[in-house]
């Protein structure tokens, strides 16, 4: 009877561990999973609307790299320009803010999902940008 009961638990255990792991795939990262130790590079592999549907990657787009770097600084850069900023990462919250360089403009991003090989960003609009550390 003791060995039943025993196998109901490992059983009740690994279901748990399963079922756990399988759940929301939306997992938010550190901040050092942006930068990496000292920088990081990402570029854009796909673009979705706000309703969802896929939009088609311009060819500067498709061509444009953003460098994060651990001490707070950007650079986005493509197509012969480079823009650059300081950022910051409010984990708790799941935003990203961009402070670009001589602007009054500050770009705020819902980080959907941040791994080490992959950052989801929504912006105000509903619109989701996916991107692939390089």
């Amino acid at each position: 009877m003791k060995r039943i009961v025993n196998a109901w638990q490992f059983l009740l255990v690994a279901f748990v561990l399963v079922v756990s792991s399988c759940g929301n795939n939306e997992k938010v990262g550190d901040q050092q999973m942006i930068s990496g130790s000292g920088s990081k590079t990402w570029k854009a592999s796909k673009e979705l609307n706000a309703s969802g549907d896929k939009e088609k990657l311009s060819s500067a787009e498709q061509e444009e790299t953003m460098q994060f770097y651990s001490d707070g600084r950007f650079a986005l850069g493509g197509g012969g320009t480079l823009e650059t900023g300081t950022w910051t990462f409010d984990q708790a919250a799941k935003r990203l803010s961009l402070q670009f360089q001589d602007q009054s403009v500050t770009e705020n991003f819902e980080v959907v999902q941040l791994t080490e090989k992959e950052m989801r960003l929504k912006d105000n609009q509903g619109g989701e940008m996916q991107l692939k550390a390089q």
